[in-house]
């Protein structure tokens, strides 16, 4: 209960100094980072976080992972997926397999004596989008609404688009180790559990909508009741999932698509209780985060990690983006920025611990896990020193024009 009680203390010392902290772009989430390395660290660290429980220690990180989808989901602007319908189709359908396919040949490359199943688990965690490390860049009002905008858009969907491959690439990961080449079944089951998950998600998330927007519309619920009903429908949609056999995270972030078009008719406050606790329990996970960072450099220096972790942010995500792009009105400059701000966050996070958890018998997982701390540090890195640099660029008026909509 301390570790509760230090982690609690390091929030509410951020928040009541947020102001001050964000002019050097000292997020939430790198606090607890920094906070959870600085207290981890060492042969006789004050703070040691012991995850013998695995079982519920997974179902923990499962729920942390299906509230972000959800709210994730939920935020995604539907009139910029309308307005952005081609670009936002070319970095998803497009950018986004690419990206997974480079990470994996890379892979090859820098871990030859790693099985290709593994690497294919390894591609999905370095992959997701995730801009919370990066928000710096998100509410710079130097760079383009427009630019800013598709990573909003990417951001909320990229990690839900990777959630099924991620379940197919751990299950065959898993049996090949166990049973040989016959994993034959393991990809049958992982591909079964996602079709639950998304009926279990679709489900919950069409019927609370619809219930939900004629309450409202007739006047028989309260505004704070409002809230609670929508944080009930990622918690329904996860255990309904799991009960049938499919996997919870992925049944959250069909609610989330599937009950958005119903929040807005309802109180624009709906979303914050739900919104609030995801955040809480993110925050929380990167303080664990900070140790898994600590026993990584305690263990020794992997220069193959460290060169794999920066083309992973780099080259396996620009060099996808500028050729899905290519044909579109985005000037170069543009496409480079969207090509090289691809932040790695909690979305890497937790589905490194997930594999870990689920390769961790079969081998693997110790690996996997690694490999997503460096990449997810050089991604707070370079991502972060970058951030003020991009904002001067564009401030120096060479984008100071709005730039027009696709199809104007």
């Amino acid at each position: 209960m301390f570790a509760v009680t230090v982690i609690a203390g390091i929030l509410f010392t951020w928040c009541v100094l947020s102001r001050r902290l964000a002019l050097w772009s000292v997020t939430a989430p790198i606090a607890m980072m920094a906070t959870g390395i600085a207290l981890t660290s060492g042969s006789d660290p004050p703070l040691v976080f012991d995850f013998g429980d695995l079982a519920g220690f997974e179902h923990a990180v499962e729920v942390v992972l299906a509230l972000l989808l959800f709210v994730d989901a939920t935020e995604v602007p539907a009139g910029a997926i309308r307005r952005e319908r081609r670009i936002v189709t070319r970095l998803l359908g497009v950018a986004l397999p690419l990206t997974l396919g480079a990470a994996f040949l890379t892979a090859l490359v820098f871990f030859p004596d790693r099985p290709g199943w593994v690497l294919a688990t390894l591609a999905t965690v370095v992959v997701p989008l995730d801009l919370a490390p990066a928000t710096a860049v998100v509410r710079d009002a130097r760079i383009p609404a427009r630019l800013r905008e598709l990573l909003n858009v990417e951001g909320g969907l990229s990690d839900g688009v990777v959630s099924p491959v991620f379940l197919v690439c751990v299950a065959a990961a898993a049996e090949y180790r166990t049973a040989g080449d016959d994993y034959a079944e393991a990809l049958l089951d992982a591909v079964g559990a996602a079709g639950w998950a998304v009926g279990a998600g679709a489900l919950v998330g069409t019927v609370a909508g619809r219930l939900l927007r004629r309450s409202w519309a007739r006047g028989w619920v309260l505004p704070t009741a409002t809230r609670l009903a929508v944080l009930s429908v990622p918690v329904a949609a996860y255990s309904l999932s799991l009960a049938l056999g499919g996997n919870g995270f992925v049944a959250a972030f069909v609610a989330g698509l599937c009950v958005a078009p119903a929040l807005r008719h309802l109180p624009e406050d709906t979303l914050k209780m739900t919104d609030d606790l995801a955040t809480l329990s993110t925050l929380a996970l990167w303080f664990l985060f900070g140790q898994l960072v600590s026993d990584e450099f305690w263990d020794g220096f992997h220069l193959n990690v460290v060169l794999y972790a920066v083309l992973a942010c780099t080259l396996v995500r620009g060099l996808p983006v500028l050729l899905a792009l290519v044909g579109t009105d985005l000037s170069l400059p543009d496409r480079l920025f969207l090509g090289w701000m691809g932040p790695r966050g909690v979305a890497s996070v937790v589905f490194g611990l997930l594999a870990a958890i689920e390769l961790r018998e079969a081998g693997g997982g110790d690996f996997v896990s690694r490999v997503m701390v460096i990449t997810v540090m050089v991604s707070i890195v370079l991502h972060g020193l970058s951030a003020e640099p991009l904002g001067r660029r564009y401030a120096r008026g060479r984008r100071a024009a709005p730039l027009p909509r696709a199809g104007r």
